[in-house]
């Protein structure tokens, strides 16, 4: 499974200024992903529109760096 990590409300403003996007424009990860349960079991339950960051090993770029907007559908 990749890598994934809790962005504080700091760091996820700073990611989506940087790239240019909103929230909402983000994809989706659901509650229920493997991933974010694995988050929550450090962090505690995580709430809808919190943003993930997955770090992904690639063969061709090391790492693949992903944003995802937590939702609960």
């Amino acid at each position: 499974m990749p890598e994934h990590h809790l962005l504080s409300e700091e760091e996820a403003e700073s990611v989506l200024k940087g790239m240019g996007l909103t929230r909402e424009q983000l994809p989706k990860i659901r509650c229920g992903d493997a991933g974010i349960k694995v988050l929550e079991s450090i962090h505690g339950p995580i709430a809808e529109g919190r943003v993930v960051r997955i770090v992904r090993k690639s063969d061709t770029a090391l790492e693949f760096v992903a944003y995802r907007l937590v939702t609960k559908g």
